[in-house]
């Protein structure tokens, strides 16, 4: 059978490259930056938060300072502002810093949303070829290769993290390197021969590189190992010793070694990351009744998307249910034709080894998952961004087992070598190329449901809550939001940043009430920002839901303030419109302090 010449396979592969680079450049900046953007932004510019005023009234220019380059800021600032203020390794943002360097300020002064969110759909970008090698590696075959990589340039999770101003993308790429490495390791092992001290090292490095990268790149980690340990056992069953130490085993000790000195190096940082008011959200109370499902429900909805997306975040919710229900039943026709395909490639002796190796990887890193988000309570399921840890060795995977639908039957019928089940070979007929053709183009279609945003729209919706403010507001307005951590500092940045580049009629000033232990802390800045501002005024209040309501409406009787509008709840915030009038000529506040006039007189000026 006559096989594609090597220069075809070359213009593929730089055409799937190209189609990847569209989709992930793609209406880049037409969504909203959120909270986790804005961190990538600062700490990429060696600033931080923590110089935002709290309990005080400010003005679009305070909150975004941080959006500003700040002139002698290098890498030392970079990387000491991250560890002050965050909970992630910092090689990512280093290389964000000297990114950003290469961009023009808008008119603000402030980091553009294209150069923020570029650097991570170009590395986005580079995982497209870097699948082709690792598919090519694990099975031998350029049609696996082909079909992965088409899979990688389309898959609508894999552009929804390119398109995100943070860093996934960059161990995404990481992962498959070192899921390179894992391969042709696995295959030294079988056959026997001594790891090459080059596969060796460069494992190390890629390793370590990954967890300076992100810390849960060590699920990857985890799931390497499984794989080995399986290897291990299985060669030991077979040669009838508990575990064979045998001389081909000894560099792969001097991996793991390595790689563990790799991981060593953040463990102090590790160590806090747990009572970290950051990562508080990610743990969960305890479970109850069906309540135990709820990860297992979430983990199948990310798993989906690797593959399929269609528009479930429509206005209609009927709409939305269609569209849910569609997802399912088209990962039902899939998951047996993927199944089927991969049985077929385990037949073979050199695919057979892929297909272990990358099947034993993902399963292992769904394990570990869920026996954290089970036994510890934090549940990692709860963000599907979260599945890049395994999502380069699922896409590889999906590529097999469509392959075998391509052109793997005719091999096998027509090869000797080969026994396959006659019913296998009818069934995979069945499966044929326009099957995969149809998957390809339904995948496709999901990668444009993301860039219309009508699926993964951002985590916050800011820009819903501007054009509410924008919207109805009649009278120089203050914004206010108990603020924990820098999170609800981005969450107000969004806002602020929306109303400045569509500006409203009347000035819009901010205030970051610090919550304490005590949920009645928010209760007294607040208090004292209304004491301050001149009348009338318009209150919008974001995520007091949590505030004791008892005291927080007797401030508000007190000062006059009536809600005109029903609580309105987007992703990320719940916000409430309220309208302060004058008070009685003995409850003004002085006129001394004039806080209040100076800043809306300063918002004007602006």
């Amino acid at each position: 059978m006559k096989t594609a010449p090597t220069w075809l396979h070359v213009l593929l592969v730089l055409f799937w490259t190209l189609l990847g680079l569209s989709l992930r450049f793609a209406n880049l900046t037409g969504k909203p930056l959120w909270t986790d953007e804005f961190s990538t932004i600062a700490f990429s510019l060696g600033n931080g938060f923590s110089d935002i005023p709290l309990d005080q009234v400010i003005t679009t220019e305070n909150l975004l300072q941080p959006l500003r380059p700040t002139p002698g800021n290098g890498v030392k600032d970079v990387i000491s502002q991250l560890f002050r203020e965050s909970n992630h390794p910092p090689l990512y943002f280093v290389l964000s810093h000297f990114w950003l360097s290469l961009f023009p300020t808008n008119s603000d002064g402030i980091i553009s949303t294209w150069g923020i969110r570029s650097l991570a759909a170009l590395i986005g970008t580079i995982t497209i070829p870097a699948t082709f090698c690792l598919s090519w590696l694990a099975f031998r075959s350029r049609v696996v290769a082909q079909t992965a990589t088409a899979l990688m340039a389309v898959s609508p999770f894999g552009i929804y993290l390119a398109q995100e101003a943070r860093h996934y993308t960059l161990p995404i790429l990481v992962i498959l390197l070192s899921l390179c490495c894992l391969v042709i390791a696995a295959r030294k092992l079988r056959d026997r021969v001594i790891l090459p001290i080059w596969l060796c090292l460069s494992w190390i490095v890629i390793n370590g590189l990954g967890i300076a990268t992100h810390y849960f790149f060590a699920f990857t980690l985890g799931a390497e190992a499984i794989v080995i340990l399986c290897l291990g056992l299985v060669q030991s069953w077979r040669e009838g010793g508990i575990w064979h130490p045998s001389v081909h085993w000894r560099r792969m000790w001097i991996v793991a070694a390595g790689t563990a000195a790799a991981g060593l190096i953040w463990w102090p940082i590790l160590q806090n990351l747990q009572e970290g008011e950051l990562t508080r959200w990610i743990y969960q109370g305890d479970r109850a009744g069906w309540a135990w499902l709820d990860p297992v429900g979430q983990a199948l909805a990310g798993w989906i998307t690797m593959l399929y997306l269609l528009p479930i975040q429509t206005e209609s919710q009927w709409l939305e249910a269609l569209f849910g229900v569609a997802l399912v039943l088209l990962m039902l026709w899939t998951v047996p034709k993927l199944y089927r395909g991969l049985q077929v490639q385990y037949l073979q002796r050199e695919p057979r080894l892929g297909v272990l190796v990358l099947s034993v990887f993902v399963v292992g890193a769904i394990v570990l998952f869920f026996s954290i988000t089970y036994f510890f309570e934090a549940d990692l399921t709860s963000a599907f961004r979260y599945n890049f840890v395994f999502f380069p060795g699922a896409v590889v995977l999906l590529g097999a087992g469509l392959a075998s639908s391509w052109d793997v039957a005719v091999r096998i019928a027509q090869s000797p070598a080969v026994s396959v089940p006659p019913a296998l070979l009818n069934l995979l007929r069945v499966s044929n190329r326009k099957t995969v053709v149809v998957i390809w183009l339904l995948s496709l279609l999901g990668a444009l449901t993301v860039l219309a945003n009508l699926g993964y729209q951002k985590t916050h919706r800011p820009d819903v809550v501007a054009a509410t403010i924008r919207d109805q507001t009649e009278y120089p307005a203050l914004v206010a939001i108990p603020h924990r951590t820098h999170g609800q500092t981005g969450r107000m940045m969004g806002i602020a940043l929306e109303l400045q580049q569509q500006p409203p009629p009347n000035p819009v000033l901010f205030l970051l009430a610090h919550q304490t232990q005590n949920p009645d802390s928010v209760i007294t800045p607040l208090e004292q920002a209304l004491s301050q501002l001149s009348r009338p005024l318009d209150l919008w209040l974001l995520n007091f839901q949590e505030i004791p309501e008892e005291p927080l409406d007797k401030v508000l009787k007190a000062q006059a303030c009536t809600a005109v509008s029903k609580s309105r709840a987007v992703d990320g915030y719940r916000y409430r419109l309220y309208r302060c009038r004058k008070l009685a000529a003995t409850k003004q506040p002085p006129t001394k302090s004039g806080i209040g006039a100076e800043l809306l007189q300063e918002s004007f000026d602006r």
